[in-house]
């Protein structure tokens, strides 16, 4: 027998292929022995196709499918023919083809999980053995997504005379808010690189060099506790542009979004997105990240309930609280006093010490803590909420930060319970004027909500040296369906400012000199204003994808304690090397 060649794809056959004389290579998905015929589900990347040995067309291919088992990979030759009994829930339902020659490459044990979308294995198990996860169909399509986005981005990126330019995966350890990955040098003895947490700098350098436009598709690492929507490594859509202005970033973004979705959902997305500042996010959606497909958005009330009667809401607000609620509007009847206190146990993961309620009905409002309110307070609460017949509102009394983290995730949590929005709508907002520090609870200091390269308002830089907790930062968040997906600013090009962005965070100026000296000496030889943007491609492909883990659009993530199960990463390495890096490594026990 000549050696095969594969001349069609599995998943692309259709029923205009019939008479076709064909090639297949893949995977033995199933095998159905049916006497004096058998059938076989072939699968490659791009689909399955139903294959079928006859003893009437070929003794020797069929007496080869006997002995066929699951993964098997194989090569055929056949004959393309119309299914007796057609699948017109797959693509190539209609065709199947008839087997003249074939060829094992490849015996395979039993697998571990089975290949299919709908498997209920373990995540533990689908990390352990990725090469076989991956073989899935919806894994596939994850990965040529993810593809896609990049490809688009480059594309859109290179029209705009972007240019891409490597960074240094090994740099210098610098505080951006996350914990660095060391890496020891074995050349210099008792010195470290750090894996970069962003190529903040670097790109900031490219300005000063005159690049003018920049990005890359980078990876990242960050040593922090991780989530769905977070890695160890990560990478990042990373752009920065000179002489330019927030304006000019966001409608190039815009552009670069609309692009993307245009091409990968057929989505016309709408021109300029919606903006809100972090103070109206925070008032209005309890969060710096709305999603702004559904409404439910937090009401605050406290003015209505200043002399209360119900010392919860009253107390709260002696010591500086404030109430807030949510309308949940038609959804009175709908909600048992048991959903409620279901609600109520949601609310209190998040901080909050109980959810207070109110059903409006025909007879009036129904609610334990009616008889502690006046009727005056009722028609103010009912005013403000716009609180009618068959609303359920829905109340949190505490310090702003528990209020808005209790209710912004209830309101999430009911907009996906309630489907009050469609799963492929995609609402762009940007969120605008940051605060440009945030306290540290436990170390009582100031640090950079975005990074310390963050330039403030032109009206705030004052407050810098004056009051630096009031300053607003000329940072920008992108945010996609409740997801920040994207996050920059305008930096700071002058080492004055510079120099008094690290006073605030409370570098002394020698500590700011040995970290970013060489930044801070760049500023001095001509920086042009600059700006720029960081997208997590992890993140925007997890949405594009309609996953909820960006697990499942990564080839190999990690876990979320930050191992390798396929891999067994990290672990242990053995003393040669360890002498070589100049590094001791104390036992369990000398460290505890």
């Amino acid at each position: 027998m000549e050696k095969l060649k594969r001349s069609h794809m599995a998943g692309t056959l259709r029923i205009e292929d019939i008479g076709k004389e064909i090639t297949l290579a893949g995977w033995v998905q199933k095998r159905r022995d049916l006497g004096g015929l058998i059938f076989v589900d072939l699968r490659d990347k791009t689909g399955i196709s139903q294959i079928v040995f006859d003893q009437d067309v070929s003794k020797e291919a069929f007496a080869t499918g006997e002995t066929l088992g699951s993964e098997y990979v194989i090569i055929v030759k056949g004959k393309v023919l119309e299914r007796h009994s057609k699948n017109l829930d797959m693509p190539t339902g209609e065709v199947e083809i008839f087997v003249k020659e074939v060829e094992v490459l490849n015996e395979a044990k039993t697998p571990p999980i089975y290949i299919k979308d709908d498997d209920q294995v373990s995540e533990n198990l689908r990390l352990k053995y990725r090469y076989l996860d991956l073989r899935k169909n919806s894994m596939q399509q994850n990965l040529k997504l993810r593809h896609e986005v990049t490809k688009l981005v480059r594309e859109f990126l290179d029209n705009e005379t972007f240019v891409e330019v490597e960074t240094p995966i090994l740099t210098k350890p610098t505080p951006e808010g996350a914990r660095d990955y060391i890496v020891p040098s074995r050349v210099n003895q008792g010195k470290f690189y750090a894996l970069p947490q962003s190529p903040q700098l670097f790109k900031q350098l490219l300005m000063v060099s005159g690049t003018d436009r920049y990005f890359q598709i980078v990876k990242c690492f960050r040593d922090e506790d991780l989530r769905a929507d977070r890695q160890p490594e990560f990478t990042q859509i990373d752009c920065e542009m000179s002489f330019v202005d927030e304006e000019d970033i966001m409608d190039i973004n815009e552009r670069m979004m609309a692009h993307v979705l245009k091409n990968i959902k057929d989505v016309e997305l709408s021109l300029p997105f919606p903006r809100i500042t972090y103070e109206e996010a925070m008032n209005r959606y309890g969060n710096d990240k709305p999603d702004t497909r559904f409404e439910l958005e937090l009401i605050d009330v406290t003015d209505s309930l200043k002399s209360s009667d119900f010392k919860v809401f009253s107390s709260t607000i002696e010591k500086g609280g404030i109430i807030k609620a949510i309308n949940v509007t038609g959804e009175a009847e709908n909600f048992s006093r048991k959903d409620i206190t279901n609600l109520e146990k949601y609310t209190k993961d998040y901080g909050a010490k109980g959810l207070a309620w109110i059903k409006v009905t025909e007879e009036g409002i129904n609610s334990p803590i009616a008889k502690f309110l006046s009727d005056t307070e009722i028609q103010s609460i009912l005013d403000k909420t716009q609180g009618k017949t068959g609303d359920l509102l829905l109340f949190v009394a505490d310090e702003a930060q528990v209020v808005h983290g209790a209710l912004s995730n209830l309101r999430n949590y009911l907009g996906k319970a309630l489907n009050l929005y469609k799963e492929d709508q995609f609402n762009f907002l940007w969120v605008t004027e940051f605060p440009l520090f945030e306290r540290d609870q436990e170390t009582n200091r100031l640090t950079a909500m975005h990074h310390p390269f963050t330039a403030p308002i032109d009206e705030d830089l004052l407050l810098l040296e004056k009051k630096p907790e009031d300053a607003r930062a000329r940072a920008y968040d992108i945010v996609l369906n409740g997801h920040e997906i994207g996050g920059g600013s305008i930096r700071i090009h002058t080492s004055n400012i510079q120099e008094k962005m690290f006073d605030a965070l409370g570098f002394s100026k020698e500590e700011a000199y040995k970290k970013f000296g060489f930044l801070l000496e760049a500023f001095q030889f001509g920086t042009p204003p600059h700006g720029g943007i960081a997208y997590g491609l992890d993140r925007l492909v997890m949405i594009l994808a309609n996953e909820d883990n960006i697990r499942q659009v990564i080839a190999f993530p990690k876990t979320q304690n930050a191992t390798c199960l396929l891999t067994d990463a990290p672990t242990s390495i053995d003393d040669e090397q360890l002498a070589e890096l100049h590094i001791n490594v104390k036992s369990t026990e000398e460290s505890t």
